[in-house]
């Protein structure tokens, strides 16, 4: 790769030499959980977690080769050393100006990336504006730089720059997808992106290790996609919250690099902190066909490994599946409700990236016509791997058969192009499915495989693939795929050498605005709540996604007039009007802020007067950055307490300054003034963390720190 040598970033494996890691061969002792029930394995699994059991797996050592401080022990706060991060468009342009209100002059990391992969639609000059300055200061700061339509930056990641044993973070919740080479890749607010580039720590909450044993093959027409659906099928969208997950077994031979990222990068719609793999034969194949063979270290599971909470499925046994409309976690089997009219299928996105994908879809729809009713979406997620579609000819057979054909990146995913018919079912192979993500209002998003996905765009309604096949004798398809991949490195911008680089000032449009200025928190909050909502409401419905809120993301002011519109279309006037009055307060369900990464959706919400949510549980990411950015988080002792509290009834908090000190008990009381009523609440900040939230975010807890140097 032109101007970097992976190979000479070696220094730091997992045994701490110079070569590759210590190995042993995969294993397992772990119990095979119940795979008939929903809940399978939850129960028995989290009586043993609370001793924190887990050793010698994969995620045990990951952790322990990059742990700076803290216990390993779950519910604790550790501290880990960062080796590489990734930063995406719609997140990054706030990443960028954090390191300039940092002062950093250089990334201290031995890689970071910055891509432009979301907002790559350009309907006006906003977006190009934020491009224009992404590169700029990718140039001033030191970053690799991947130009718009190289590809999203999960799969272009582990292609030009994953290695097995290095930990990765980036302003993107699907980072977990880095998973599948062997690294502990976790999603993150941009700020904790930010930091770890200046070269501070990243601080997660130690997580329990949850092993999933795989067993048996897929069978024909079902594919990795159908595997994360079987766990969300069971578990939902919180059943992977405080958790790691890590697959392991004689079921993951059948599974290559690729398809694993299908897997690992859906953790995050099952609330998890990471998803690993082990580094085995299959991702030595991977980099070997991404020329990159020398970066390959094996990492495996010791012989006597065992974990916090054990699960099994059994491959041989799943069956085409998908989410139904609103939640990833709404899963049933294709056939339970085939038949349902289609009007668009997609294939693409960070979920369904690799050529295997693609192929599969090109395959079944060759010498054939999609359905009149159908727009038949191809969002190919890479430069390489449309190169490598077009040399194949399954980009003839794809558009032969009615495709359209777009551009490597995000696009529909995120609302940025794309969007459906109102009220008409579009079947997509993307990660998220919450209302409105798609751009339409009213929409109707099936998350699916691409074989579900391609059969349906042939029909013109939902179909099980099999049932397909054997409509019309169609035998499933053996795929060849090139044992070398077409690396195209023209569109990836290498760092400028430290001279040059400090030279280079920062390019910013009109639609550009600095970070907002937020004052400490004060001894008493008193507010009224402006919003009362229930369980696991994401982070698109605080910040919103689509064409219309997008281009703003680098301009607060301008985004916070979006803030919470799907709930309440009158929030940003009513919030706004409560800044120069103490501000306001947000009562919540479980898995507030579950979703994406975004720390959009605390900044605006805190930039118009939030200064307090009291939920019944966070979604670990948004919990983070509340208090990056000095929103108290607050969770009922008493869940049934949420019932009790009104909208615009009005909430008080006293004694804040010596309850966030950092030896202070975590409990608080909270009373409700139209009612005459107190409830009683805890928080779960650490001490680092405490001292954030009352100096009104991190980084004015680090001015800080800097005055008193």
């Amino acid at each position: 790769m032109p101007g970097f040598n992976m190979a000479e970033r070696r220094e730091r494996r997992m045994d701490g030499t110079s070569g590759t890691s210590s190995t042993s061969s995969t294993s397992s002792t772990s119990k095979a959980a119940d795979n008939g029930t929903k809940a399978s394995g939850t129960k028995a699994g989290d009586a043993e977690a609370s001793s924190g059991k887990a050793h010698g797996t994969v995620a045990q050592r990951l952790i322990e080769d990059h742990l700076l401080d803290g216990p390993m022990v779950p519910g604790e706060e550790i501290a880990l050393r960062v080796d590489q991060t990734l930063t995406q468009d719609a997140t990054g342009t706030l990443v960028m100006q954090e390191l300039e209100a940092l002062g950093l002059d250089r990334v201290r990391t031995e890689v970071s990336v910055q891509y432009v992969d979301h907002n790559i639609l350009q309907a006006d000059e906003r977006n190009a504006e934020d491009h224009v300055f992404l590169r700029s200061a990718a140039r001033r700061f030191g970053l690799w730089f991947s130009k718009p339509g190289n590809g999203v930056s999960h799969p272009t990641h582990m292609q030009r720059f994953g290695i097995p044993g290095r930990t990765l973070i980036g302003s993107d919740s699907h980072t977990c997808a880095a998973g599948s080479l062997g690294m502990l890749a976790i999603g993150t607010g941009g700020l904790e992106v930010a930091l770890a580039m200046a070269g501070r720590p990243l601080y997660v909450t130690m997580p329990r290790i949850w092993g999933v044993r795989l067993t048996g093959q897929l069978p024909p027409w079902v594919s990795a996609k159908d595997v994360v659906l079987e766990m969300l099928r069971r578990h939902g969208v919180k059943g992977g919250v405080q958790r790691i997950i890590e697959y392991h077994g004689p079921g993951l031979a059948g599974l290559t690099a690729m398809d694993r990222h299908v897997i690992a990068n859906m953790g995050a719609e099952l609330g998890a902190t990471a998803t690993v793999f082990p580094s085995d034969e299959a991702v030595r194949a991977f980099l070997a066909a991404e020329g990159r063979a020398e970066d390959f270290a094996e990492l495996a599971t010791e012989p006597d490994a065992a974990y916090d909470l054990d699960e099994e499925i059994d491959l041989s046994s799943l069956e085409p599946l998908i989410a139904r409309p609103t939640s990833p976690g709404n899963v049933v089997p294709v056939r339970e409700v085939a038949g349902e009219p289609v009007g668009q299928a997609v294939i693409g996105s960070s979920a369904n990236p690799g050529l295997r994908d693609f192929a599969m879809a090109a395959a079944m729809v060759e010498g054939r016509q999609t359905a009149g009713s159908v727009s038949f979406d191809v969002n190919p997620t890479s430069r390489e791997i449309l190169q490598d579609l077009t040399r194949s000819g399954a980009t003839f057979a794809l558009i032969a058969a009615g495709a359209r054909i777009h551009q490597a990146g995000c696009l529909g995913c995120i609302g940025m192009g794309q969007a459906p018919a109102a009220g008409r079912n579009s079947l997509r192979t993307f990660p998220r499915n919450f209302p409105g993500r798609s751009g339409t209002e009213d929409d109707a998003v099936w998350l699916c495989s691409p074989e579900t996905a391609a059969a349906s765009a042939l029909t013109g309604v939902i179909t099980d693939p099999r049932e397909w096949a054997g409509t019309h004798e169609v035998a499933y398809p053996r795929l060849r795929l090139p044992d070398r991949a077409s690396v195209n490195t023209a569109m990836l911008q290498p760092p400028l050498p430290a001279g040059e680089a400090a030279r280079v000032e920062l390019e910013r449009g009109p639609n550009i605005s600095a970070l907002p200025d937020l004052d400490p928190l004060p001894d008493t909050v008193e507010g009224p709540v402006l919003i009362k909502a229930g369980d696991d409401v994401s982070t698109d419905e605080i910040s919103p996604a689509g064409a219309k809120a997008l281009p703003y993301r680098s301009n607060i002011p301008k985004l916070a007039e979006f803030t919470l519109t799907r709930l309440d279309p009158d929030y940003p006037r009513r919030a706004a009007k409560t800044r120069e009055d103490g501000g306001h307060l947000i009562v919540a369900g479980e898995n507030w802020g579950q979703g994406s990464s975004r720390e959009h959706a605390a900044i605006t919400p805190r930039y118009l007067g939030l200064r307090a949510v009291l939920a019944k549980s966070f979604a670990r990411i948004h919990w983070q950055n509340l208090a990056n950015f000095g929103v108290l988080a607050l969770e009922f002792d008493d869940p049934a307490d949420h019932d009790r509290i009104e909208a615009d009834d009005r909430l008080r908090l006293t004694g804040l300054r010596a309850a966030m000190a950092p030896d202070a008990p975590p409990g608080l009381r909270v009373r409700n003034v139209t009612r005459d009523e107190e409830y009683a609440v805890h928080h779960r900040l650490s001490p680092r963390q405490r001292r954030a939230v009352l100096a009104g975010g991190v980084i004015a807890a680090l001015a800080r720190e800097g005055d008193r140097d």
